[in-house]
């Protein structure tokens, strides 16, 4: 069992956020270089970090910015920011209400397997919703975790997006708990057309307590990744 140091840093803004994970992926990946042409072999630690941001609109690095569908005008009228990430996929949205989990893993440490890892996160999340009766699924060929795959009401209920490098990872998945999705109207989400967004409030039509399904997906990747989780007294 794998130990993975916790935080929950609250609701941050996306690049100071993304500059924190960024400066713990380059750190894990400093020391493997180190161990690479040393005998003395330094264990690598593995992060996992809850978040939430305020309004973003983020675009990963294969991502076309024509998914954005607002200027630049309308973005600040809006209080909306938008950034270009280094992460996987194409452009998505991050709000309040939305659940952001960062796992800065060295895979390393649990199997070396991209593809394995994208299947394992989904595999929290749909583990996790299936606790309030919602019954999510993977789409062939589409990241996230989706409802009704297969049907006209298909819609995607959490976004992954990751970027790795030496076997380390970044950036992560984001489920919907209780966001306006209303803001998914202003972007082609992921890049993909004529798909809906939802949320688990709305699926259930009910408030949640968001600090129980943080507790509930800590559950389900401790199961999944086989890691146990230490709290990391770390500030940012």
């Amino acid at each position: 069992m794998q130990q993975v140091l916790f935080q929950d840093i609250g609701l941050t803004p996306y690049k100071q956020a993304w500059d924190y994970q960024n400066e713990i992926f380059q750190k894990i990946i400093a020391i493997k270089l180190q161990n690479r042409d040393s005998q003395e072999k330094q264990l690598t630690p593995n992060h996992f970090i809850f978040t939430e941001h305020p309004h973003v609109y983020t675009l990963g690095k294969s991502g076309d910015i024509n998914n954005l569908l607002l200027s630049e005008k309308q973005l600040e009228e809006k209080g909306i920011t938008f950034f270009k990430s280094n992460r996987g996929g194409d452009i998505t949205y991050h709000g309040p209400g939305q659940i952001v989990g960062y796992p800065i893993l060295d895979l390393d440490n649990f199997f070396t397997d991209i593809h394995k890892f994208m299947r394992n996160l989904e595999e929290v999340i749909i583990r996790t919703i299936a606790e309030y009766g919602i019954k999510g699924e993977r789409s062939e060929g589409e990241t996230g975790v989706w409802l009704d795959v297969g049907t006209p009401f298909a819609r995607k209920i959490c976004a992954l997006g990751v970027r790795t490098s030496r076997w380390v990872t970044m950036h992560g998945f984001a489920l919907n708990v209780s966001i306006d999705v209303g803001y998914f109207d202003h972007i082609i989400p992921c890049g993909i057309k004529g798909k809906a967004v939802t949320s688990m409030e709305i699926e259930l039509k009910k408030q949640l307590d968001v600090a129980e399904v943080k507790t509930k997906i800590l559950k389900h990747f401790s199961a999944v990744f086989d890691a146990e989780f230490i709290e990391n007294e770390r500030t940012i």
